[in-house]
């Protein structure tokens, strides 16, 4: 497995050595010889159009990706391009959306992991087991954020409550709330 890209490969060849020649060389760096010579061609004018529409785009809308990219030039530009030709240039620009990405679970360095509590733990009945989740929901001009106490078992809310800030004091739980999720 070789641990260098072609490029870097590329430059390691010298055509100058007497008694290596370059076929040599690069089969000993398991470098191919059409990778050696390869010349990539220079982008089009229209792809150069096309990288600076979508340079602009990026700057003022960062979340968007290839699929609303591309709406974005067929629709607002009229232009005939396809997505794959958007998630080519945008790989080429090294630009993608600011979205979460896969893997956002998996807990940072240093970050300690608790251990799962409920391993081989058999859930009887109501009131066994109790969970507790905390989320947001956005609205004009910020969050609220939603707690919720739920039984295991017979999936019920047992209470909720929203705020406007995460920093309100606890107060006592209200009325236990049957709620089926």
């Amino acid at each position: 497995m070789s641990l260098h890209s072609p490029s870097d490969l590329r430059a390691l060849v010298d055509s100058g050595i007497h008694g290596l020649s370059i076929r040599r060389q690069c089969e000993l760096l398991g470098l191919s010889r059409s990778s050696y010579y390869y010349e990539p061609k220079e982008e089009s004018p229209e792809n150069l159009y096309l990288m600076s529409l979508l340079e602009a785009r990026h700057h003022d809308h960062p979340e968007e990706g290839s699929p609303r990219l591309t709406k974005y030039l067929q629709l607002d530009h009229g232009l005939e391009v396809n997505r794959k030709r958007v998630m080519r240039l945008m790989k080429l620009m090294r630009i993608r959306s600011i979205l979460p990405r896969p893997r956002t679970s998996q807990p940072g360095e240093g970050h300690k992991v608790y251990p799962y509590l409920l391993k081989g733990v058999k859930i009887k009945g109501p009131n066994h087991v109790w969970a507790v989740d905390i989320t947001f929901i956005r609205i004009q001009g910020g969050f609220l954020y939603l707690v919720a106490i739920f039984d295991w078992h017979s999936r019920f809310a047992l209470s909720w409550e929203l705020s406007s800030s995460l920093t309100d004091g606890l107060r006592p739980l209200g009325e236990a709330r049957n709620y089926q999720f």
